[in-house]
């Protein structure tokens, strides 16, 4: 075939376009901006437009198929042009399922935890020398592209995204797919990070749910009280149904035992929503024909997806992970998931938000105690990037300190001033958490821990 891409440059639009490559395919496509590491894979690949912008000429008769990504808009004049020429357009869900209609399709979705159980399902089955193909959301410990598909592999692994697949396709994503097997992980409409309703947002999962192919199964997290709700709506289909739940524990010296019959299996993850992970993860692999010592065998070496409760770094006894908080919710629970691991030690947590989100009132509001189990905490904002825009930062740190509402407290405006923090404070005694949905602006974290670990 001949295939063009519409925005070439996103993550998983220049793994699908390298990998259609792989297997040749002819390839071209076009993007007004290319950042790394797309630029440098699509460079090796052969694959990086000369010029960058977009270019209705390229569009020509002869193409099979245009696949669309979601940084194109509907104006977009090589979108435009394809329209005209009446060729073929996907988005890049709908293009992997026609490539996988004769595959088992396994989607795992949910609000949160749809990476690390979809790493999870794949660290097992690679371990176990099965044969898959894959779509994922991060890149993966073990695996170099976010995506393979392969005309031999009779079996995909898919992180559904419940966001909308493309400009002239307003659905979720992962209602393109049609699953064989289908997990949902949990459900959580946050008023900040969704731009629909939560009517609407919870419909979603519902309306995935229905996309489950005949006599296919459904698996979800029995503990979640959303995702309990949205699978009894739908019980009017023929589709079977498994329900997990949080296993039993044991920590002891730092390191957390998952109760399997009358065995205590040792992982190297820790945390209420890992274990859960896990028990989702298992019962995926349960219905694909794994066994129950097979998979827990492989299960323990398995370290977590990038910025999920990561190992950072450790020293004199004291140890510093990072993790990725969107939601209060998230950020207590991981904070609560590190006291539970380290008893004995104290917890220092700094969390990175969102400037112009963190001007919000009813935002900072929602975080309200979400802290408390902590025995210090920071608030990091980047207020340098707020004063481009002229906000008026009139108390700002006293409203974040009023809302957090917690002894050991203090407000960080300057990513200098989180350095200076992070090399004063005494780390005798304390373990170190950060927390962020975005990225410390760039500096790297272990940077960050070595300063922290220094000062002992």
């Amino acid at each position: 075939m001949r295939i063009h891409f519409i925005a070439i440059g996103g993550s998983i639009m220049h793994n699908l376009a390298i990998n259609l490559a792989e297997q040749g395919h002819q390839v071209s496509g076009s993007d007004d901006q290319i950042v790394e590491p797309s630029k440098s894979q699509l460079l090796d690949a052969g694959l990086l437009p000369k010029e960058f912008g977009w270019y209705p000429e390229k569009i020509t008769e002869d193409i099979d198929a245009v696949i669309l990504g979601m940084h194109a808009d509907e104006n977009n004049p090589e979108l435009i042009r394809a329209k005209e020429l009446g060729i073929k357009l996907y988005s890049f869900p709908e293009f992997v399922y026609e490539q996988s209609t004769d595959k088992t399709r396994v989607v795992i979705a949910g609000t949160y935890g749809k990476t690390t159980i979809t790493s999870m399902i794949m660290h097992v089955l690679k371990k176990l020398g099965r044969n898959f193909d894959y779509l994922v959301g991060a890149q993966l410990e073990g695996f170099d592209n976010l995506l393979q598909l392969s005309p031999e592999n009779n079996l995909i692994i898919i992180e559904g995204d419940e966001y909308y697949a493309s400009a002239v396709n307003k659905q979720s994503k992962f209602l393109m797919y049609k699953p064989n097997i289908a997990l949902i992980s949990g459900i959580d409409w946050d008023y900040f990070k969704t731009v629909i309703s939560e009517d609407a947002y919870f419909k979603q999962f519902e309306d995935f749910i229905r996309t489950i192919v005949p006599k296919g199964t459904l698996i979800y997290n029995k503990d979640d009280k959303n995702t309990r709700e949205v699978v009894d709506r739908t019980m009017d289909i023929k589709i079977n149904r498994h329900g997990y739940k949080l296993p039993e524990y044991t920590i002891n010296k730092g390191v957390t035992f998952v109760h399997v019959g009358d065995v205590n299996i040792p992982l190297k993850v820790f945390g209420k929503h890992n274990l859960s992970n896990i028990s989702g993860a298992f019962t995926v692999c349960e219905w694909l024909g794994v066994k129950r010592d097979e998979f827990y065998a492989a299960i323990q070496d398995f370290k977590s997806s990038i910025r999920y409760l990561e190992f950072v770094a450790s020293q004199n006894g004291s140890v510093v992970y990072q993790d990725f908080a969107h939601t209060p919710s998230k950020l207590r629970s991981s904070i609560h998931a590190v006291k539970e691991q380290f008893p004995n030690q104290a917890l220092v947590t700094i969390i990175e938000l969102n400037g112009y989100d963190s001007l919000d009132s009813n935002f900072i509001s929602e975080y309200a105690n979400s802290m408390n189990e902590s025995d210090f905490a920071v608030v990091f904002v980047n207020i340098s990037v707020i004063k481009e825009k002229n906000i008026i930062l009139d108390n700002f740190s006293s409203r974040l300190t009023e809302a957090f509402n917690h002894p050991s407290f203090r407000v960080i405006t300057q990513l200098a001033d989180l350095e200076v923090f992070l090399e004063t404070f005494k780390s005798n005694g304390y373990n170190l958490l950060f927390m962020s949905s975005n990225n410390y602006n760039g500096v790297n974290i272990t940077s960050f821990a070595d300063k922290f670990l220094r000062n002992f």
